[in-house]
């Protein structure tokens, strides 16, 4: 079963893909790699969720928060490819979790993205992966999420 279909299986809906707040573009490819800008939970042109992890939010609501920026990752990779089914794997995550400086479960919350990327792909959901906490993010946002993905 493709990506495509496993996602309308598990009763998800990719939201629309979010718009630069910079002077950037949300995905670059070049070759087989597709390189995916850093994506936070920004729904419907806001902010989702805001505040730190370890003081406004717990490291559930982290979890389901890197959830929700993994959706808005997979929306940039299908706005850039046209279809899901094109993904060959994962290769590379880096998550950044805005946290409190004794907060010790970064892996934890950035497991979030990894559970969901191999819940829809499977083994090709399987990555390499960074997670690191941060003093701060950009507009207060809990966790951010870049991605390098190899595609057909």
């Amino acid at each position: 079963m493709g990506a495509e279909q496993k996602i309308k299986e598990m009763g998800l809906e990719l939201p629309e893909p979010p718009t630069p707040v910079a002077n950037f573009v949300m995905a670059v490819r070049t070759g087989n790699l597709l390189f995916v800008s850093g994506h936070g939970p920004y729904n419907d042109g806001r902010i989702k969720t805001s505040g730190k992890v370890g003081h406004d939010l717990t490291l559930e609501e982290g979890y389901q928060v890197a959830r929700n920026v993994t959706m808005n990752c997979l929306a940039s990779v299908r706005a850039a490819l046209g279809d899901l089914d094109k993904v060959k794997r994962f290769v590379k995550l880096l998550g950044m979790v805005n946290c409190t400086e004794d907060f010790k479960d970064q892996p934890k919350v950035i497991n979030g993205c990894s559970d969901l990327l191999v819940e829809v792909f499977g083994e090709a959901g399987k990555h390499a992966r960074s997670a690191v906490g941060m003093q701060a993010l950009p507009f207060g946002i809990p966790v951010e999420i870049e991605m390098i993905v190899e595609v057909e």
